[in-house]
């Protein structure tokens, strides 16, 4: 066996890689290392209609970042390529050819119109629609001359009116009816072959052994192994994975990014805070598109979705491998979590490296029932990674979480000054979650913006205590003679045993004027490392937009 398995991923180009696609990818990936195969990846580019530019890239950069390196393919090259279906077009005509003239596929030439009726007619009767087999079969004539008149030419599969049993290696013997199949289209109008007849083709040039793919395929199977027959193509080992489902039962659906922003953008423009002609603009696509978008009729380019999500200050839920990358998490942690969707090694252990996932992985682990995506425990999981990483490795991390956002302010920063913020943030759970929490502190101080609820309830509140209190502060700070963090301690929880206060009504007012918010490391890390000049200057800053009015009638979203 060692030898002879031979996976494949062959994902179309249409954007980032789907966490569903990663975890077929990833699976593949496992059962070739596991038995000293090869693992292939093929670009399915053959609906030129769905095709987006760029985002082939996207998809080899996301399994990348996985760790899920290819054997052959694109950039990689190898003997059974072309590797990209666009460029196998004389292979599938070739093939088409021949069954057409062995009887085994036909033209047709229906219009999307009259095939839409045949299909009401069929519903109105009480029975599933099943295109209805010509008795004699169009020639070539009678399909140059359909060519001719302008109607769209096709080509049929003929079904062999038998039963098909798929020997699946985690469903079992699974066997579809006759009545439940139907003459297929293996040829579009536009010259193109289907994903049906295309795959089929590929899967035996490449010498594909096993097919690893979700359980949504478990029903286009029988016209594979159908056309299979037909061809003389050996019929690879099938394994159709568990479909991965949200925690209440609803399918991952790029859609979800779609709803969020759509929601939200709804109640921006009830409350005013924003117009659809800057929606637009932010969107940076077409008014009839962007019209149809909010009509739910049709999706945003991801790249849309996460401006206007940045405008709207959500965040998107995490569907796409990208997704994940962008908010922090780590490709090892990403790998290992969506290794254990659907596989377990049938013990108690959670916690796998890539290569200790490859050595244990097996079909057979592989369970029927739908898998659940448990974000908590990916948190967790992820939580747990960040601690447990050597400071090298986080470093890196962080590097390749800049190369995604390189307006971070911390991206600016050098190794030394991250591994402090890293040590001073223990206990994050995402990489973002670390620039959240020291973010402000790198900024310039104009572009520094406050949380309106937290000056309202730590300095404007109980007639404005607490902008007396950073108004003090803000003298004992500038006669402070040691500025580094255990100096400054010492002076703040001085004032505060002084004065009979709590550290929380000291450090919250002071962290507010620096940070903008009440989420950073200690107030003593926090500005130590700010530095005295840039600490005076922000209290200065806030105390002077809140002391006109101190009672508190001021909003803080102007300051």
């Amino acid at each position: 066996m060692a030898d002879l398995v031979r996976t494949r991923f062959a994902p179309s180009p249409t954007g980032y890689l789907h966490i569903g696609g990663a975890r077929t990818a990833l699976f593949n990936y496992l059962l070739a290392r596991r038995h000293g195969g090869r693992f292939v990846l093929r670009i399915e580019d053959t609906d030129q209609t769905r095709n987006i530019a760029g985002a082939e890239g996207k998809l080899l950069e996301d399994l990348r970042w996985l760790g899920l390196d290819w054997d052959e393919g694109p950039e990689v090259g190898g003997p059974f390529g072309p590797y990209y279906q666009s460029q196998r077009l004389e292979r599938y005509e070739a093939c088409a050819r021949r069954l057409l003239e062995e009887g085994r596929a036909y033209y047709a030439f229906e219009t999307r119109e009259e095939l839409d009726a045949m299909r009401k007619a069929a519903g109105g009767s009480g029975k599933g629609f099943r295109y209805p087999r010509p008795a004699s079969f169009p020639s070539e004539a009678d399909a140059r001359r359909a060519r001719d008149e302008g109607r769209p030419v096709v080509v049929r599969f003929k079904m062999p009116g038998c039963d098909f049993t798929v020997p699946d290696r985690i469903l079992g013997e699974v066997t579809i009816g006759a009545d439940e199949l139907d003459d297929f289209v293996i040829v579009k109008s536009d010259g193109w072959p289907t994903y049906h007849f295309a795959v089929v083709v590929d899967d035996a040039d490449m010498r594909i052994t096993h097919v690893l793919r979700g359980q949504e395929h478990l029903m286009n199977t029988p016209n594979h192994i159908a056309l299979q027959q037909a061809l003389g193509l050996p019929t690879p080992i099938y394994a159709h994975l568990p479909i991965i489902l949200n925690m209440d039962g609803s399918k991952m659906s790029k859609r979800e990014k779609d709803k969020v922003v759509r929601g939200a953008l709804r109640g921006a423009i009830d409350a005013g805070r924003i117009d659809e002609a800057r929606a637009l603009d932010v969107a940076g696509c077409d008014a009839e598109t962007f019209a149809a978008w909010r009509k739910k009729k049709a999706q945003l380019p991801a790249d849309a979705l996460r401006r206007l999500a940045r405008v709207l200050e959500i965040e998107l839920p995490e569907i796409d491998i990208h997704d994940f990358r962008a908010s922090g998490y780590l490709p090892e942690v990403v790998v290992n979590f969506i290794a254990l969707l659907g596989w377990s090694a049938g013990d108690d252990r959670e916690k796998y490296t890539l290569a200790e996932l490859a050595a244990a992985f097996s079909l057979e682990r592989i369970g029927k029932t739908n898998a659940r995506f448990d974000r908590d425990k990916l948190l967790a999981f992820n939580t747990d990674g960040i601690a447990g990483a050597a400071p090298g490795r986080i470093l890196a991390a962080l590097r390749d979480y800049f190369a995604v956002h390189p307006d971070s302010p911390l991206a600016p920063l050098d190794d030394a000054t991250l591994a402090r913020l890293v040590e001073l943030c223990a206990g994050v759970r995402t990489l973002r979650q670390l620039e959240q929490k020291c973010g402000a502190m790198f900024v310039d101080d104009e572009a520094l913006r406050y949380d309106e609820a937290a000056v309202r309830k730590f300095l404007l509140k109980g007639e404005a205590a607490g902008v007396g209190v950073l108004r003090n502060m803000r003298d004992v700070l500038a006669k402070a003679s040691d500025w580094s963090s255990g100096g400054l301690e010492q002076v703040i929880r001085g004032y505060a045993r002084e004065h009979g206060l709590g550290l929380g009504k000291v450090a919250q007012p002071i962290r507010i004027a620096v940070t903008g918010t009440t989420v950073s490391p200690s107030i003593f890390e926090t500005i130590a490392l700010l530095g005295r000049e840039k600490t005076l200057a922000r209290i200065d800053r806030l105390l002077a937009r809140l002391e006109p009015d101190a009672g508190g009638a001021q909003s803080a979203a102007t300051a």
